[in-house]
């Protein structure tokens, strides 16, 4: 992660606000969760930004977080500019940045709300707004998480079945889209395997497993699986994503398997959970020598690879 204390910024940018809709400061510093090596919003020291761009995310309670340490770094009269699609947020802009005694200019294009803020001298309920979003251990399922991770307070159906029809595995593996390490915990409760790397987009996630997953056999990569330097593995799990910016995208599944043919060995095994319509069967047989559906139920579908 970069460290934004050896320099103080003067404008930073939140996610990938499209640049036809708003101008990006040339020497704007990315503090989105979503992009490796980038810093995080959270160590952008107070008051000092002269301006901020935040692509916001859906999630209420995770949208209020950001927009409320976006305010916190600004410098009185910097000026704040967040833009969110009308079904996933964009509607909710203004009165969320009101509620913080904002004043807001709101203007629309391309199906996007986007508000502008100048920063007044005093602000309401942003220790709120960020103690609500804050990292949290969920008593529920006993882990650390945090509101705007995938599944952040549930076990979601997918893992669960995958969890409950997990072949055995052994040797040196990876776990594709790792979240916060529910498969992992599992695969480290078998003395055969020997290192699990946990790889995962989303720093929060890599945060949180860190915590979850209390062995030594673990290692953690904030990147994205697709680019990954990983190679001769025994073993990958994956419930690949299939969204890309809240759309359905079928190939970025299709690229975690790809990804992890090329991970693995000769002989080495691939075990992943998908929707049941999700059509990844073409892609596996065009990588692996054979494959095998090891369940088909409750709309999902676990398949077995060989290389």
């Amino acid at each position: 992660m970069s460290d934004i204390h050896s320099f103080i910024p003067r404008s930073a940018v939140y996610g990938a606000p499209p640049s036809d809709l708003v101008a990006l400061p040339d020497d704007a510093v990315q503090v989105s969760p979503l992009r490796p090596g980038s810093a995080a919003i959270e160590s952008l020291p107070d008051a000092r930004l002269e301006s901020i761009v935040v692509a916001a995310p859906p999630g209420s309670i995770e949208r209020r977080y950001v927009l409320a340490h976006a305010l916190r770094a600004l410098a009185p009269g910097g000026a704040l500019t967040v833009l969110a699609p009308k079904d996933k947020g964009g509607q909710r802009l203004r009165g969320e940045l009101e509620a913080f005694e904002c004043y807001v200019a709101e203007r629309s294009k391309a199906r996007q709300r986007i508000c502008s803020v100048e920063r007044p001298d005093a602000l309401a309920g942003l220790e709120e707004a960020i103690a609500a979003g804050a990292p949290v251990l969920v008593e529920e399922i006993g882990l650390q998480s945090q509101p705007g991770v995938f599944s952040w307070n549930r076990v979601d159906p997918g893992t669960a079945l995958l969890l409950d029809r997990l072949p055995k595995l052994a040797g040196q593996g990876a776990d594709l889209g790792a979240g916060l390490g529910i498969l992992a915990k599992a695969l480290l409760a078998t003395p055969a395997v020997e290192v699990l790397t946990l790889v995962e987009i989303d720093r929060r996630a890599v945060e949180a497993s860190r915590r979850n997953v209390a062995d030594p056999r673990a290692r953690f990569l904030w990147a994205d699986a697709r680019l990954t330097g990983l190679a001769d593995l025994d073993f990958v799990v994956s419930n690949p994503p299939f969204h890309a910016e809240g759309i359905e995208d079928r190939a970025l599944g299709q690229a975690f398997i790809t990804a992890a043919a090329r991970m693995l060995r000769r002989s080495g095994t691939l075990v992943l959970v998908a929707n049941r319509h999700m059509p990844y069967e073409d892609t596996l047989r065009a990588a692996f020598r054979s494959m095998t559906v090891l369940a088909d139920e409750a709309g999902y579908k676990i398949i077995e690879a060989r290389k």
